[in-house]
């Protein structure tokens, strides 16, 4: 034997001894001196020497063909096989021929399970357990849910036996089921409740499993369901092909709290169970694996700490890993670690897999002997080549559009002089000059001019008035170019430099906005106080923060379906990370989730990317806003397809026109569409189009019409004129254009933003608000008996309580009677919420040292305060939670002389609940399911607190606050 043969002999030998194997010498053999035993050097009649036998439970169970460092070992493979039929005649064997096979240098390991059907080999990082191959054997490879089938051998169908198998036996066999043997056995896929992408995906995934192919590529665009689309193949491949256990990798831990609730929220299509009462999901938060979890999620950060046996603080799984700064500078070699056997996992998921398959995270990766399923929205060309190629799925953004399963984006951009030029601070002029890590300043007066270009911007050199222009633009922008006729700043999330750059900006933010910390927070890596999480779950699900501000903790992954603009003031030189950021502003929303974080939104029909450093000028983004031609008339543009125009922008454009207009479509102008479309909904026409638009498409179908592998660029011009035509022919039908143009116009409204009397609450002259009160206070008077807000309002002292619905039907009454007020119409859409702003106006104009809060966005419970003021009954027009405020806090003081205290806790719930009633004018004990008081334990917390005094102190409130 060569030096370099008895070194492979010694690593094998250390790796077997790693994975719990006995290496004993053929002279000296006690094959039950433990669960599993390798015989160096058993002799083989016929054969030669079998480099190791293994014996499991005391039967011959395979063989390792042992090969100096550097052989190739695929051409090993059939010598190895010789070595599983060749065992002496008598000697006691699970099967015959032999299971399992390795082929090894010490470096390079090669496996192949007998048992699969068309055994293949693959390569493994070390060596199986014992107790593994023994369960294999055994058929329980995680086969808790799992069926398992008898397997036919030859002519026979045979039971499993415990009886040793001798050698030579000529009889059939039973085989056990494995994981792969399962998959060419699972049934049909429940598809209620998945999106046509996603049925799409897991057939396909299934499919490439089915075919042993060990990686496979998951591309779905930012809020398609990749999430649930891995759940929903997750769950049958644990309960139908037996998976014992799958690992759930993500590279934030964030993004792995959000992943378990999205588990904990899975309820099977099969038994209508929820995933985690059916199986246990662990969220690896220590350096131990839970044996009986069925899913666990980790970052990999986590992951690679316990493969090196160490420590990982949870904090540090918020670190970036891509930045090399702080968690491992290095890429330390992983090596065996005889606590997580490499057959720990079946399955490995890895999410956001275009950010963690490279440098040491790829060795975490390969590690495990695993299927690895990489799922992404931004694959590059190393993403697809670590899959090998094997993209099962791809949906891209334009595609999720048409289908509705995102929404599209427009672009929003400012320049400022000292963004695109630089700037210059003159000799003799004094600057701060601030400490980087200490912020500390000091202040030094130049002796030369001072330049700096625009790259040097936020980093080496703080231009104040910079951001502050940037975000004066926006804030003066906002509800008149923005997004005209809002009032409510839209869910806000700005991209930041670094740390410091975002407290920078979430500064100047407050200041310029005139509103408190709540209004705006940072949240980045070192953010402290307030857990991340926690001010990421109130970004998501309260109305406070408006605008976040982040550096890259919320780039990607992380859910926040109400983001309706996205903030660009740092640079991006990456398309993936791009395209990761962008897609922070696409999911979909339900219009009652959106407008319970952002009243007067009226649905997300689409986002804004506002780009105040030119990234979206840069040749990075895979995909751009389908909307070409915003200057150009949705009639013009229809106009232009029916005779015939094919342009890619012209239809790129409609396209994008109709997928916004879906949104707004009530069901009768479903069926009228349907009805004009050959029974097919709006979207898929939409689908269509844009599938038409797809480069790819355009070369195949060239290739058909002409006949030719390389066509030239004008024979695809022409095949795609023709697919383009083909897909807007239902645009030709005049009809099809007069309803979608009908409904259009009902939908929209041109918002004049050129006019100086198009401000809500500007250009007010006397003659009108006296038009407007006047008509106000005859409406008043005309319907006291007909309304029930009202009938209860004139009833003073009143005991009947006022509802919320009683003053939105009072809103809804005035709106209906709008040309009888004389109010403009600014908002075509939940115009009532404009109501209480019109009049405020109008009663500042002529009565203003009686009127409170003119300059402020009301809600609509200040309509009781206008009517109130209105009949007189109040001598000031006060905004309704101002007056409740006070309320409030006379009922306090008269519960403290009363000899009643409140805790803190007590306290700050009692402000909860006033703040309810201010804007909903009462609460109901169902009010504590939800938001804020769901997130603050709800129902169960409150009557911790109260108790028995709950309901009294509910009913007092009610009364008292609102009186």
């Amino acid at each position: 034997m060569s030096p370099s043969e008895q070194e492979a002999r010694q690593q094998i030998d250390a790796l077997l001894t790693q994975a719990g194997w006995l290496v004993q010498d053929a002279g000296a053999v006690h094959i039950h001196a433990g669960q599993g035993v390798a015989i160096r050097e058993f002799p083989l009649p016929g054969h030669g020497f079998a480099d190791y036998l293994l014996y499991v439970d005391g039967k011959a169970a395979g063989v390792i063909e042992a090969k100096k460092t550097g052989t190739t070992l695929t051409g090993v493979e059939t010598q190895a096989d010789k070595y599983t039929k060749g065992l002496p005649s008598g000697l006691p064997c699970w099967h015959n021929p032999l299971p399992f096979s390795y082929q090894s240098t010490g470096v390079e390991t090669r496996f192949t399970n007998g048992l699969d059907p068309d055994p293949r080999s693959r390569g493994v990082f070390a060596f199986h357990r014992p107790d593994t191959l023994a369960d294999w054997l055994e058929g329980g490879r995680g086969a808790l849910h799992a069926p398992t089938p008898s397997i036919n051998v030859g002519a026979h169908q045979c039971a499993p036996t415990d009886t040793p198998i001798a050698a030579d036996s000529v009889h059939p066999i039973w085989r056990p089921p494995t994981f792969l043997a399962r998959l060419q056995q699972m049934p049909e896929l429940v598809t209620a409740g998945l999106w046509p992408a996603q049925i799409k995906a897991i057939t396909n995934l299934e499919e490439s499993l089915r075919a042993n192919r060990p990686r496979a590529l998951i591309q779905m665009a930012t809020g398609s369901g990749k999430t649930f689309t891995a759940i929903s193949f997750i769950y049958r491949l644990i309960k139908f092909a037996g998976a014992k256990r799958v690992l759930f990798l993500v590279d934030r831990g964030n993004l792995g709290r959000q992943t378990l609730k999205e588990f904990q929220q899975y309820v099977s299509p099969y038994n209508n169970f929820k995933f985690s009462e059916e199986y246990i999901v662990q969220r690896l938060t220590s350096s131990t694996i839970d044996t009986t979890a069925r899913v666990c999620i980790c970052t990999i950060q986590r992951l690679y700490s316990i493969l090196k046996g160490r420590d990982l603080p949870e904090d540090l799984e918020e670190e970036n890993i891509n930045g090399g700064n702080g968690l491992f500078r290095e890429p330390d070699p992983i090596e065996y670690n005889p606590a997580v056997p490499i057959e720990t996992f079946d399955l490995i998921i890895t999410d956001e897999c275009h950010r963690s398959i490279y440098n040491l995270w790829r060795q975490v990766l390969e590690y495990f002997d695993a299927s690895l399923i990489g799922l992404t929205a931004t694959p590059s060309k190393q993403t697809f080549g670590f899959f090998q190629q094997n993209l099962v799925m791809e949906y891209g953004h334009e595609q999720a559009v048409a289908d509705g399963v995102n929404v599209n984006y427009d672009v929003y951009r400012i320049k400022t002089a000292i963004t695109e030029q630089g700037g210059q601070v003159e000799a003799g002029y004094y600057v701060d000059k601030r400490d980087r890590e200490t912020r500390a300043v000091r202040w030094e007066q130049l002796d030369d001019d001072f330049q700096y270009d625009p790259n040097q911007l936020d980093r080496d050199v703080v231009a104040i008035d910079q951001i502050r222009k940037v975000i004066q633009t926006y804030r003066d922008k906002l509800f008149t170019e923005v997004f005209p006729g809002r009032s409510e700043v839209p869910k806000t999330l700005i991209f930041a430099k670094d740390d410091s750059h975002a407290e920078d900006i979430v500064k100047i933010v407050r200041e310029e906005f005139g509103k408190g910390n709540d209004f705006a927070q940072k949240i980045t890596y070192r953010t402290t106080g307030a857990k991340p999480e926690d001010l990421i779950a109130s970004f998501r699900n309260s109305y406070n923060p408006r605008i976040v501000v982040t550096v890259d903790m919320i780039a990607t992954g992380t859910d926040i379906k109400a983001v309706e603009v996205v903030f660009f003031m740092r640079s991006v030189k990456s398309r993936a990370y791009f395209e990761q950021m962008k897609g922070r502003g696409v999911r979909i929303i339900n219009d009652n989730d959106l407008q319970a974080v952002t009243p007067d939104a009226v649905t997300k029909d689409h986002f804004v990317i506002v780009d105040a450093v030119g990234v979206c000028e840069q040749d990075q983004t895979d995909s751009r806003p389908m909307e070409r031609k915003k200057n150009i008339s949705f009639e013009k543009l229809l106009q232009a397809v029916a005779f015939g125009n094919a342009e890619v922008d012209v239809i790129s454009s409609v396209a994008a026109r109709l997928a916004r207009l879906e949104k707004k479509l009530t069901p009768a102008e479903q069926q009228q569409v349907q009805e004009l479309n050959g029974g097919r909904a709006l979207k898929f026409l939409t689908g269509d189009l844009v599938a038409a638009l797809d480069p790819d498409r355009h070369l195949a179908a060239a290739q058909e019409i002409f006949g030719q592998q390389e066509p030239d660029e004008k024979q695809v011009r022409h095949a795609a004129t023709q697919l383009i035509s083909e897909a807007a022919k239902p645009l030709c039908d005049p009809n099809l254009r007069e309803l979608l143009l009908a409904i259009k116009k009902k939908n929209e409204q041109i918002i004049d933003t050129v006019s100086p009397d198009s401000v809500i609450f500007a250009g007010f002259t006397e003659e009108k608000a006296q038009s407007v009160i006047a008509s106000f206070e005859q409406f008043i008077a005309d319907n006291k008996d007909e309304i029930t807000a009202l009938q209860v309002l004139y009833s003073k002292p009143y005991k009947q309580r006022l509802r919320f619905e009683d003053v939105r039907e009072l809103a809804e009454k005035l709106v209906a009677q709008v040309e009888q007020l004389r109010i403009y119409q600014t908002h075509p859409q939940g115009w009532e919420k404009r109501v209480p702003d019109e009049l405020w106006a109008a009663y500042q104009k002529l009565q203003a040292s009686k009127v409170r809060g003119a300059a402020g966005n009301h809600i609509l419970t200040d309509l009781v305060s206008l009517v109130r003021f209105a009949m007189q009954q109040d001598n000031e027009l006060v905004p309704f939670p101002e007056k409740v405020q006070v309320n409030f806090r006379a009922w306090v003081e008269n519960q403290q002389a009363s000899g009643k205290s409140f805790t803190a806790e007590q306290r700050k719930w009692l402000e909860m609940i006033r703040d309810h009633i201010a804007a909903n004018l009462q609460i109901e004990t169902d009010d504590f399911d939800f938001a804020p008081f769901a997130q603050a334990g709800g129902i169960g917390k409150v009557w911790q607190l109260f108790g028995d005094d709950l309901s009294k102190i509910l009913d007092e409130l009610n009364e008292v606050l609102a009186a």
